[in-house]
């Protein structure tokens, strides 16, 4: 089996360059990758770069923290999607889900959804190193109530990424329909094959081309 599509090809570096992101899409034209993952700065160099191809460009909204308001959430992601975004990745306000505040998490992710309408691609990103296994299943189902298409693990900027045990909760959680993409920490061959059994059915990582060629 092939899973050059299961990958969005990933740099969120804040040091990233110009130089780094034409190496990015590149390596995701040779390999056919889902996605480029970048931030928002790139997004037009991205898509000009990927012009002529089938790779999508996706990239971060409220990233890392999830802590913006959820208005300027809604901002950046139409911000995003005018100048060539197909996939917006956007982190949960963490702070409320810890409050219990769920009918709060709907509403910030449903105002990023009509912000960034389909076709655009919305995935969101809860962190789940933070989180407890009921605080995943509530977030997950919060984020499908809101119109989302993907759940998603990780920034990859927190004490851990992503887990079999988080994406199995994420799974079940959102059903056979939704998306969940498994990122941060995805470094072998062997965890990406773990966390797509798990049920993940996108891979954030920013060695895609190591997870398709080994350590070759």
């Amino acid at each position: 089996m092939k899973y050059n599509k299961f990958i969005d090809h990933t740099l969120l570096k804040p040091e990233a360059t110009e130089e780094d992101i034409k190496r990015l899409c590149a390596e995701a034209r040779k390999y056919d990758f889902m996605s480029v993952c970048v931030n928002p700065c790139f997004v037009p160099l991205a898509k000009e770069l990927l012009k002529g191809s089938d790779v999508r460009v996706c990239t971060v909204i409220g990233f890392p923290l999830g802590a913006n308001r959820p208005a300027l959430k809604a901002e950046e992601a139409k911000l995003a999607v005018s100048e060539g975004a197909d996939e917006v990745d956007m982190v949960q306000n963490v702070g409320l889900v810890k409050m219990g505040k769920y009918n709060e998490v709907e509403e910030e992710i449903a105002s990023v959804r009509a912000a960034a309408p389909h076709p655009t691609v919305l995935k969101v990103i809860l962190e789940t190193c933070l989180l407890t296994d009921e605080e995943i299943v509530l977030s997950s189902q919060a984020a499908k109530k809101a119109g989302a298409d993907f759940v998603k693990t990780s920034t990859g900027f927190n004490k851990e990424g992503a887990t079999v045990h988080a994406v199995r909760l994420m799974r079940k959680a959102v059903g056979p329909d939704m998306g969940v993409k498994a990122s941060g920490g995805v470094h072998t061959k062997e965890q990406m094959l773990a966390l797509i059994e798990a049920g993940a059915n996108r891979i954030g990582a920013s060695s895609g081309v190591k997870l398709i060629e080994g350590d070759k």
